[in-house]
């Protein structure tokens, strides 16, 4: 037979002052009276909790509230934002955006380091990486910060979950790798890899078009394709970190099969950009010859113009093919939802998700509700903003 635990004191009040935090954190300042009514604790049990919490740093007074009653005016209380700083980082091929960002997630600085391919790959590698690290480290400075607790970084390849480290399943450039090591050497930060994919769909969950949602897949479509499963609100990674790489999904429509090292016979041959502005160029739309995301996602606005004549048989045959990796992932998985997002999900909004929908019903019994992105194209920033955040709150109030 097994006894039911009894909470020890010490244990009650970290539960407390997680529950406080997290009010202060997603709602704002509060006061002692406000948070009495949203956690449902003693007036007592309040104010030691608040106490306690300023004197560690993490809550301060930040003014006073009146009230329509007789005696002095309820103080409110906010976290402390600058208590911890954290940076976010999204790696690209062509180069890197950072934000260093406080406790709450608010931005206080931003960077963009573009990367050219020349130079010697064996020099080049790590001189790109220390320039990349030195301008972290004058970004944090030009926002007074001195110090960083945790850095997340989005790039794409797999993140072996039992290592933590990147492995690359493409021709990534040299520097990723000297970049993540260089990183790892700045003191006393926590240094969190992740596949870039996987922080837009926490993206969507937390703040974008899922946020309704405990169960949905994130079709990623901009240069590659991949994906972001999240089943009853976990992100899944699967065994080797490769949940979600639907780049390598053998479908019809491609001229040859997937490999172990290329996915160019796969879903992404079907709806990469360099396919996707071909098939843009045979509807008579602009696509630039570069076969890039940029020009993908052109491509696709240019056919949201003309959407009675080849801009909407654009979009047809295109949402056909979404529809087939769309369908191939459903059927195994029922989400329930599809989100679309990356720069061609993104361009596409509504309509093109709209279209996807209709083809997807066809293609699979499951009722699937495809929906377009609202993370926008900062998503793997954000991502990353959500994932160092969740790590400092760990670190500072104690959470599991």
């Amino acid at each position: 037979m097994t006894t039911a635990r009894t909470a020890t004191p010490s244990t009650a009040r970290a539960i407390n002052d997680r529950l406080a935090l997290n009010l202060l954190l997603e709602q704002g300042p509060l006061t002692a009276t406000e948070l009495r009514d949203l956690t449902g604790l003693s007036r007592p049990t309040v104010a030691d909790l608040l106490d306690r919490l300023q004197r560690t740093g993490l809550v301060a007074v930040v003014g006073e509230r009146g009230e329509r009653r007789r005696g002095p005016n309820a103080r409110v209380y906010a976290l402390v934002a600058s208590r911890a700083h954290i940076a976010a980082f999204d790696v690209r091929s062509g180069g890197v955006s950072l934000v260093v960002a406080d406790l709450a997630g608010r931005a206080l600085a931003t960077a963009e380091v573009p990367v050219d391919g020349g130079g010697a790959p064996d020099t080049a590698a790590a001189d790109t990486a220390a320039r990349i690290v030195e301008v972290l480290r004058e970004t944090a400075r030009g926002a007074g910060v001195e110090r960083l607790h945790t850095v997340a970084v989005g790039a794409p390849g797999l993140v072996d979950p039992a290592t933590g480290r990147l492995v690359s399943t493409g021709d990534l450039p040299a520097w990723h790798g000297e970049l993540f090591a260089a990183l790892r050497e700045l003191p006393h930060a926590e240094v969190i890899l992740e596949n870039e994919v996987n922080l837009a769909g926490r993206a969507e969950y937390r703040l974008g078009a899922a946020r309704d949602r405990d169960t949905f897949v994130l079709m990623w479509l901009g240069h590659s394709v991949g994906a972001a499963v999240v089943i009853d609100g976990r992100l899944r990674r699967g065994f080797s970190g490769g949940t979600g790489e639907i780049c390598f999904l053998p479908v019809p429509g491609t001229t040859a099969l997937p490999s172990a090292d290329s996915c160019e016979g796969g879903f992404h041959g079907l709806v990469g950009s360099a396919a996707l502005c071909a098939l843009a160029r045979t509807h008579g739309l602009p696509a630039d010859p570069a076969d890039d995301a940029p020009a993908a996602e052109g491509a696709v606005r240019a056919a949201l113009e003309s959407l009675d004549g080849p801009g909407g048989a654009f979009l047809d045959e295109l949402a056909g093919r979404i529809a087939i990796g769309a369908a191939s992932v459903c059927v195994v998985l029922d989400p329930g939802c599809v989100v679309l997002g990356g720069e061609i999900g993104r361009a596409g909004g509504a309509e093109l998700a709209g279209r996807v929908e209709a083809r997807l019903s066809g293609l699979s019994p499951l009722r699937t509700e495809v929906r377009a992105g609202t993370a926008g194209g900062g998503a793997v920033l954000a991502g990353a903003v959500l994932t160092a955040g969740d790590a400092v709150r760990r670190d500072l109030f104690g959470e599991p």
